[in-house]
């Protein structure tokens, strides 16, 4: 990412074709291109780049102005594909699929948003991996290209290289656990913040229509999320989030799970991990303090709990991130 030193900024490269979806675009440019480097700096460079001839418009008819073109890129730090007419869908320009296809050989990051997965594929990218799109798409998807694994059950997926994101909202999840990877939970959430969006959301919390429950249902969840993420530190059980939700148990269990994904008890130990690692990121403090503003009780608990769900101890954690940052500040990746 960005060099302090050299003032060098991760480019970003939007892949923009006609008639695409306007959520989807908009995203990483409020995500990506606006300017954030009260926070860190220097931020991202976002590049808006026509993927075929123009003039190109958005599916409101909008006029998209994208000065760069193909080469760019390739050339970037960050490729990201987002949502496709149908028509391109289905028939994807070849220079499109070539430059993403060698922006890959050249390491660098593919994102794709919601349909924008069809070009990965066709660029051969997603062959042998899980991934994921709009779950309205996933059974053509997988008849076009048996060889990926379709997952609607996930916001997005992470291979390392290669990322894909469900569809419309999930862009937002997305998006901010690209910046969550380069930059933090901490960074993360404070642009989720200043887009007034809920914290990120886990990649694992589904994606299909179950979530749509109705109003009322719900009702009582949001604000017991909020509640909770205030009293992390804090002894808590189902009968407290029931009490808080004013619900009997049994209903609060089922519609938490309607709603979120995961049980609450899953859900709460996914909070106090991410809390932990925005802790292990931004402070000094030891371990024991972290265990202790987080709500594992004691420090073996909490270095248990951390490591069977990261796959690192917490000071493992806190030196590779330590180490990237300070390798990104240096090189600019």
């Amino acid at each position: 990412m960005p060099t302090k030193d050299a003032g060098r900024r991760h480019i970003v490269a939007v892949a923009v074709t006609d008639a695409m979806p306007t959520f989807e675009l908009a995203v990483p440019c409020e995500v990506f291109g606006v300017d954030r480097s009260d926070i860190v700096e220097p931020w991202y460079d976002l590049r808006l780049c026509a993927a075929e001839p123009g003039p190109l418009r958005n599916s409101a008819g909008m006029r998209i102005h994208a000065p760069h073109g193909l080469e760019d890129l390739v050339e970037a730090d960050t490729v990201l594909v987002p949502a496709l007419a149908r028509g391109v869908q289905v028939n994807p320009p070849a220079p499109l699929t070539e430059a993403v296809r060698a922006a890959h050989e050249r390491g660098r990051r593919i994102v794709s948003l919601c349909t924008g997965a069809y070009v990965l594929a066709a660029a051969g990218l997603l062959d042998g991996r899980t991934v994921t799109t709009h779950w309205m798409n996933a059974d053509d998807f997988a008849h076009r290209f048996p060889a990926a694994h379709v997952d609607t059950g996930v916001l997005y997926t992470d291979d390392g290289d290669v990322l894909t994101s469900a569809g419309t909202a999930a862009a937002i999840d997305a998006c901010l656990h690209v910046v969550r990877r380069d930059f933090g939970a901490s960074v993360a959430h404070e642009i989720a913040r200043r887009m007034v969006a809920p914290p990120p959301r886990e990649a694992t919390q589904t994606q299909v229509s179950r979530l749509l429950v109705q109003a009322d249902e719900s009702d009582g969840i949001t604000p017991l999320l909020d509640w909770v993420r205030e009293h992390l530190d804090q002894p808590l059980t189902v009968a407290e989030f029931a009490r808080i939700a004013r619900m009997s148990e049994r209903t609060l269990a089922r519609r938490f799970h309607e709603i979120m994904g995961v049980t609450p008890m899953q859900w709460l130990l996914r909070q106090r991990i991410r809390l932990a690692q925005e802790l292990l990121e931004t402070s000094d403090a030891a371990i024991e303090e972290v265990s202790r503003r987080t709500g594992f009780g004691t420090a073996a608990t909490f270095r248990h709990q951390f490591k069977r769900v990261t796959g690192q101890s917490p000071l493992t954690y806190r030196h590779v991130f330590r180490t990237h940052a300070a390798r990104r500040d240096l090189t600019g990746h």
